[in-house]
């Protein structure tokens, strides 16, 4: 009997350990893939409140282009799925083409999301919830790239934004740029000053 329950647990055993690998292995490969394959697409971020603190080891990022006139309010529903489709503006920054709650079966990209919030005023505004709207970077740097964030969206002259691949419905935040250096490279370029 008791060779008869070994025989069962070690081939259990093995499946539950193999099922442990292949969910995040999976996870990963799908980022990949994405970060690989998708469609690149650059959103430009706008300030964000100075008395948000910087939490833990991810800047908060907030986007110019995350709203979108819609017909009708009462068409929509706060934190319903919808799927959104974009076009790129003549400086090469995304912008939203469409929403709808429907997926498309023509070939667009499209980033499938949730309503954030709808005007109540018949100003007839979507706005939308992006799901990449945290950039982690290695603790030792975080508060570093923050405060470089941070000034380039006080200084006018300087553009930030966010690189963003998307395929499927699904999307990768890359980069956070500022006048198209990444902000690591600036935390690393700030600290070489320093020294």
């Amino acid at each position: 009997m008791i060779n008869m329950t070994k025989k069962i647990l070690l081939p259990a055993f093995v499946l539950v350990a193999l099922a442990q690998l292949y969910v995040p292995a999976k996870m990963i490969l799908d980022r990949e893939d994405i970060m690989d394959t998708g469609t690149e697409y650059k959103f430009k971020t706008e300030p964000i409140d100075p008395t948000d603190p910087f939490r833990g080891k991810y800047i908060t990022l907030r986007y110019e282009d995350d709203i979108i006139k819609i017909q009708n309010e009462e068409d929509w529903v706060r934190g319903e799925t919808i799927y959104v489709f974009f076009t790129t503006d003549d400086e090469g920054f995304a912008k939203i083409d469409s929403v709808s709650t429907e997926h498309s079966t023509d070939n667009r990209d499209f980033l499938k999301t949730k309503v954030r919030n709808i005007t109540s005023n018949s100003s007839n505004k979507l706005t939308i919830d992006f799901p990449f709207n945290r950039y982690y970077m290695e603790e030792s740097k975080a508060y570093d790239a923050e405060l470089a964030y941070r000034d380039s969206q006080i200084d006018t002259n300087q553009t930030a934004y966010a690189l963003v691949n998307i395929k499927d419905g699904e999307a990768v935040l890359k980069d956070v740029l500022i006048d198209g250096v990444s902000i690591r490279e600036i935390v690393i370029m700030e600290r070489e000053k320093q020294e």
